[in-house]
């Protein structure tokens, strides 16, 4: 008899992400909960066995919803989701408390009251850890404290979970009863290089999850992770689904194109004239730096040498890309792409995220930058998933 899939519910869902890592996990989601239409039409294609609410969680209840899953408190395996935090301790300034949005961790909380899960997962940005002086992480890990969690926090670093990007993730894990979270934080498989600019230690203890002795020096390269997709000009858009450049080439593009029928969402943004005359004057590897000042905006023709130093940058083919963004606009950072004068579609930004090509967005192109740079990581989720699968069984 094959064993039960943990069940979890996803809230704070966006397109689907941390859902479709999970997923890939070997869980299954009974539930989501999305509050931009867009968002969950995406979740809703890419997830179709999976109810998604499309309303503000403040005005959910709780209790109706563990009603019409027929789950009875403590029978949910995990509850997961990435609620804004920063606004959560009573100490946070004046400037974040007063944004209504930065209190939905009370929601989060109240789900997590009524369904008791065993397990409780929020991902966030590195800076929850510094927020407030720490009070605000304080603040999180004593209110799960109050509910029967034991719970900790680790900071992720993408490269060293398989992902082609530099990304880092802050993770909180609870377990129900007296079992330390520890354990539940995945081993990077990799180890490569990679500086924090951020605070990596909390009340006095680090909190990174550096790679052990197991890891495997190296990393997955943007080359390794966006080379078989089919090569476009600066705003070419061709067919809704084309064909794939070559054969898959490595581990990466084989699991990103299982179930693939073709390369969906691969449409090239276009870049304007004088975008155009910047991308030309910088080489892989290369960024603002290379343009001389007529070329660039006003406001950065003042700015300091050692500033933005990935602004208008190209990506190196056997190296990382830039954090994913919500648009890969070339002022915010590299996305020129390594050999083709244009900056990254949709599908290579969410190649570098690591969902698969099977995974549709839908909305307008910025609509759909947007879903991807929002999104948690598929293959960090996975991992998770996994370590957490541990200790839950």
């Amino acid at each position: 008899m094959a064993a039960r899939k943990l069940r979890f519910i996803d809230l704070f869902a966006g397109a689907g992400g941390l859902s479709e890592g999970l997923r890939e996990a070997g869980y299954a989601a009974l539930y989501a909960n999305e509050l931009e239409p867009e968002y969950a039409r995406t979740y809703r294609r890419n997830h179709p066995g999976t109810p998604v609410e499309t309303a503000d969680i403040r005005t959910i209840d709780a209790a109706r919803i563990r009603s019409e899953l027929g789950l009875k408190r403590g029978e949910l395996d995990l509850l997961a989701g990435g609620p804004p935090c920063q606004g959560f301790s009573i100490n946070a300034p004046v400037r974040s408390v007063s944004d209504s949005r930065n209190h939905l961790f009370r929601d989060f909380l109240r789900f997590a009251e009524e369904f008791s899960p065993r397990a409780v997962l929020i991902e966030n940005v590195p800076g929850l850890v510094s927020f407030s002086g720490g009070a605000t992480l304080r603040a999180i890990l004593d209110s799960l404290g109050s509910l029967g969690y034991r719970s900790d926090v680790a900071v992720l670093c993408a490269p060293w979970y398989r992902l082609s990007q530099t990304r880092w993730r802050t993770f909180v894990l609870g377990l129900k009863g007296g079992e330390a979270p520890g354990p539940a934080f995945p081993e990077p498989g990799l180890s490569c290089p990679a500086r924090p600019n951020f605070a990596c230690s909390f009340e006095g203890r680090p909190i990174l999850k550096l790679p052990g002795p197991k890891a495997v020096p190296g990393r997955v390269t943007v080359r390794e992770a966006i080379g078989d997709l089919p090569p476009l000009s600066n705003g070419e858009r061709g067919a809704p689904v084309k064909g794939y450049a070559s054969a898959p080439l490595n581990a990466y593009q084989e699991r990103a194109r299982a179930g693939s029928s073709g390369v969906l969402n691969h449409e090239a943004p276009r870049l304007s004239k004088i975008n155009m005359e910047r991308m030309a004057l910088v080489a892989p590897g290369g960024n603002w730096k290379d343009i001389p000042d007529y070329l660039l905006p006003l406001g950065m023709r003042r700015a300091s040498r050692s500033d933005h130093t990935k602004r208008y940058g190209r990506v190196e083919p056997d190296g990382l890309a830039s954090t994913v963004l919500t648009k890969c606009d070339p002022h915010w950072g590299a996305y020129f792409h390594y050999d083709q004068e244009r900056v990254f579609t949709v599908r290579e930004a969410a190649r570098i995220q690591s969902f698969p090509d099977r995974f549709a967005f839908g909305g307008t192109q910025t609509r759909q930058f947007a879903q991807v740079g929002n999104a948690v990581p598929p293959l960090l989720a996975m991992a998770v998933g996994v370590a957490l699968e541990k200790s839950l069984k």
